[in-house]
């Protein structure tokens, strides 16, 4: 039997295509020996200081409050929470177009048996120096110039395969899912292999 691996995701709430990433390795997880862990970057703080269009500066603005929730559920109850947090959040925010506020992320506290208090931590700077931590320890070995999902993986002799991606929509399912898994690791692999990228025709899909 193959020995399972980890697989670990680094997500900003906001990102509707991390969403579908997200939603797809868990598609993986049913049919290849995979364990997925979900960490937290962020979107605001890998924009700092650059020259933005208002909407979408105005966007990360906004964006602080998630992640930071993110971090303290993750200080306080693991990883297998902020899991859980990040389903309940996703769902709300893009299934359920409820926005970033304080309301959405108090009732996804809520829907997974989480203090909806914690949701204070998203108007508090406590916890951004974990946050940037995390942050970077997802991005370095991928570089500044991508954002959200990036995934570490296994690679075929053992050291950390790392990439931005895949970015996809609909998710695809089942042996699909498998497949692309298959192939997403293939290339990540292939030493001196950077980048295998189209145009983008389509908003993403929830499906």
């Amino acid at each position: 039997m193959t020995e399972r691996v980890t697989v670990d995701m680094w997500f900003d709430p906001l990102c509707p295509w991390a969403w579908v990433t997200s939603r797809w390795l868990l598609e993986v997880e049913q049919v290849r020996d995979v364990d997925v862990r979900f960490h937290v970057m962020s979107l605001s703080v890998l924009n700092e200081g650059r020259d933005l269009p208002e909407e979408y500066r105005r966007l990360l603005d906004g964006g602080w409050g998630p992640v930071r929730v993110c971090i303290a559920v993750e200080q306080r109850h693991g990883l297998d929470a902020v899991r859980a947090l990040y389903t309940a959040l996703g769902t709300r925010i893009h299934l359920g177009q409820q926005g970033l506020g304080r309301e959405t992320i108090e009732a996804a506290l809520t829907d997974v048996g989480l203090d909806p208090q914690l949701a204070a931590a998203a108007e508090s700077t406590e916890y951004d120096e974990a946050l940037r931590a995390s942050h970077l320890a997802g991005m370095r070995p991928v570089g500044t110039d991508v954002g959200t999902p990036v995934i570490h993986a296994p690679g075929p002799d053992g050291e950390t395969v790392a990439f931005f991606g895949p970015v996809v929509t609909p998710r695809p399912k089942g042996e699909v899912a498998g497949r692309l898994w298959d192939g997403v690791l293939l290339v990540a692999g292939t030493p001196g292999f950077y980048e295998l990228k189209r145009s983008r025709e389509v908003e993403p899909s929830f499906d």
